[in-house]
Order: structure tokens, then sequence, then C-alpha cells
């Protein structure tokens, strides 16, 4: 008595199996073009090779902003990562802190790296930096992928302040950051005055930082009085001393070919 049902099951399988080997013939695949366009690795990029930023512990390629060597908060671990030391902080901030800067500026370049926040913190990933002795921080130049702990941070109620967003000008979608104390990746794409900010795997902001969009973008946000943010397609790279302990790990980069 069991065959019939058997001999239809078979033939429903069959169905599904032939209706799969359709699907892959005719090239369709499961989920939209724009779900596999941010769920892509940004490989295909021609390049040259990656040079790893944290070395054995060692900051020689860094500086505090606008100092000569990287200011004695920052420090590595026996492990190699990379953290900021917030306990001893003075009427400015952190003692021997500041934006934690690379010596090299670059353009056409693919940035890789891990974060982690402490509880309730801020910090941020700052790039296209420019140096000058009348510029405080790097953020009067670098726009801004906002490292965050949405849960708890004041500026999480803000939809352009949230972990991953170009900081106060586009939100990052998806939102996927993972909780603080949790390792984030972030792949920072920037070719030819076009920006891809990578989160955990998935694309959540890309922009073209030159023409009258970027302009307009710029006249709408904090920043909009600052003459010099947003105005290079190049620079260095910074990590924001914000005054709340952050972790860094696995920092590397690689030139990019021009298109």
């Amino acid at each position: 008595m069991y065959k019939p049902y058997l001999s239809a099951f078979c033939a429903l399988t069959l169905l599904a199996c032939g209706d799969n080997v359709n699907r892959l013939e005719s090239g369709e695949q499961s989920g939209t073009a724009e779900e596999l366009a941010r769920t892509e690795q940004p490989s295909d990029h021609a390049g040259g090779d990656w040079t790893n930023l944290l070395v054995d512990g060692d900051l020689e390629p860094w500086h505090s902003y606008n100092q000569d060597a990287a200011g004695s908060a920052w420090k590595v671990d026996d492990a190699g990562v990379l953290y900021l030391d917030t306990s001893n902080k003075g009427e400015h901030g952190v003692v021997g802190g500041g934006d934690l800067t690379t010596d090299e500026s670059y353009s056409n370049y693919e940035l890789e790296l891990e974060w982690k926040i402490g509880e309730c913190g801020n910090s941020g990933l700052i790039y296209n930096v420019k140096e000058s002795a009348d510029l405080e921080s790097s953020y009067y130049t670098g726009p801004e992928m906002q490292i965050l702990d949405d849960s708890c941070h004041p500026d999480a109620k803000i939809v352009t302040h949230r972990s991953g967003d170009l900081y106060d000008m586009i939100t990052a979608d998806p939102v996927n950051v993972k909780p603080a104390g949790e390792w984030n990746s972030i792949r920072l794409v920037v070719t030819d005055g076009h920006v891809e900010q990578w989160q955990n795997g998935e694309l959540v902001v890309a922009y073209d930082n030159t023409g009258d969009e970027w302009d307009a973008m710029i006249a709408e946000s904090k920043f909009k009085n600052w003459e010099q943010f947003g105005q290079y397609t190049s620079g260095k790279i910074s990590l924001q001393d914000h005054g709340d302990p952050v972790w860094f790990r696995n920092i590397r980069i690689r030139q990019l070919d021009a298109k």
C-alpha cells in the first residue's frame, strides 16, 4: 500500500530537481542582483600586494595627528591588538591620545581591518585626511566611517551617526553591526573618487566624493562651514580617539590600479 505514495514522491522529487537544473542552466540565482552585489567581496580590483600596517606591535607607520610619533595612549598588546588606553584622561581628553594617523598618504586603495568598541563607546575610521597645523583633528578634512556601540551611545539616536554610516551624511544599509565587545570587520575601497564602505562582509555605503551631489551632501551636513572637509580624493587614514576604549587588529592596505 506504500507504493503509490512512493511513486508520487519520486515524481515530485524529479520535477523539483528538474526545475532546479533548469534554473541553473538558465543562470537564474537565488537572491536579487542587489543582494548579491552587496555581499560580493570587492576582490576583482586589480592592484598591488597587501601591506600590513601593524606588524609585531610596531607603530612605526603611524603617528598621532599633527604629531611626530604615536601618542603613548595608543598601545599594542601581546596578541598584536592595537588599542586606546583611556585610563589617563586630562582636561582635553585622553593623555597621549589623538587620532592615530598613517605616515603615508594613499590614493586608489583598499583597506581592511577589524575593530571592537567598549560599552557605549564611539570611534571612527577617517580617510582622505590632510594634516595642517591650523586643524586640530583629522575629521576637519576626512569623511568618517562611524564606529559605535549603537545600543547605548547617544549618537545612535541620529540615523546617520550609527556604526557603518558615512558620518552625518549617509545611513548604512543593511544595519549589521555586532554588539560592543565583539569583533567587526571593515573593508574600505577608494578608487578615483568613488568610495565603498563594507561592514561585516556587506556593502553598507557607496558614493562619489566629487561633483554636485557630493557638494550638496556637505552643504546639508554639520560640515557645511568647514572649508577643507571632503575636498580630497586621497590622503592619510586615521583611527579616531573619541575618548572611549577601542581595539583594532589585522590592519592592512594595498594600492589599486586607477580606472
